[in-house]
């Protein structure tokens, strides 16, 4: 196999050294509407990389980018702050085979980890991808919560541009007995 950036022969999607020079994370902090949201990445800087998620490689550059963020960030969390935490990705849809905001949950598994794959999902499957604002506004993702109540999530996403998605999931699981700690999403389309 081969680094999918310099294309060296590697056992990785990416090679140790494009992951020191090219995809190390950077954490950045938006607060929409009260809500902390943390990305990793500045969209920009890893745009083509995102844009793959719905073919077959982008199932290899989401994991390999869930690995390098979404894992340390999580192991570091434990280790400072908390016995047990749920992690709650949203809209985890299955396209191309796969679900890429699943990939990103998957890789925060652990010992007190508890993952809640597909327990909040969109009844509306409207495509934000360069949209406005108010279009996304007037359409909302009418989400669904299945999950357990009473417990305190960490909210992951792929991408965040506006934050109404993030947001609009904050208020359906807060109506469910959730509170919303912080969102976690790889990049930052504003950051």
């Amino acid at each position: 196999m081969r680094c999918l950036s310099c294309h060296r022969l590697s056992w990785l999607t990416f090679c140790a050294s494009c992951q020191e020079k090219l995809l190390k994370p950077t954490i950045t902090k938006r607060t929409i509407n009260g809500l902390d949201v943390y990305s990793f990445f500045r969209y920009q800087h890893i745009e083509d990389l995102l844009l793959t998620k719905h073919t077959a490689q982008g199932f290899n550059i989401y994991k390999a980018l869930a690995q390098l963020s979404f894992k340390p960030f999580i192991e570091n969390f434990m280790k400072n702050n908390r016995d047990k935490i749920y992690v709650l990705g949203v809209d985890e849809n299955v396209k191309s085979s796969y679900s890429h905001v699943a990939l990103l949950t998957h890789a925060m598994r652990g010992k007190n980890v508890k993952i809640l794959h597909a327990k909040l999902m969109a009844n509306n499957s409207v495509k934000y991808a360069g949209k406005s604002l108010q279009f996304r506004l007037e359409n909302p993702r009418e989400f669904h919560y299945s999950g357990v109540k009473n417990i305190e999530v960490i909210l992951v996403d792929d991408i965040i541009t506006t934050g109404t998605t993030l947001n609009e999931a904050k208020e359906i699981l807060e109506k469910n007995g959730v509170e919303v700690l912080f969102a976690l999403t790889l990049a930052d389309v504003k950051g």
